[in-house]
């Protein structure tokens, strides 16, 4: 009755910016929110764009980290210390969510 065949692996459901902070932080081990606001812009830029357009997803990677790391998928760090995805300042960075099984 299912039309999806297995593609829900090519394609992922959810946030497009939400897979890429997991991926880069996968690939990379941790990574800044500039950094996948620039990627996500490489991506998807077009031939009139400026140059700093990366800046305008600023915002929503804010906004999918934060969702990210209440959930446990992250760990918002600011100099190397998780920080309390709801009570930050200054420069941050992500990673993936470290188990603690006690």
């Amino acid at each position: 009755m299912s039309n999806t065949a297995h593609t829900d692996d090519d394609a992922p459901k959810g946030d497009p910016i939400a897979h890429l902070i997991i991926a880069l932080c996968h690939q990379h081990g941790s990574t800044s929110p500039q950094d996948v606001a620039k990627s996500f812009f490489a991506e998807h830029r077009k031939a009139k764009d400026p140059a700093d357009g990366w800046r305008r997803y600023m915002n929503p990677v804010k906004q999918q980290m934060i969702h990210l790391a209440r959930n446990g998928q992250v760990e918002i760090t600011r100099k190397g210390e998780a920080v309390d995805p709801d009570d930050f300042r200054g420069l941050v960075r992500i990673r993936l969510a470290t188990s603690t099984d006690e």
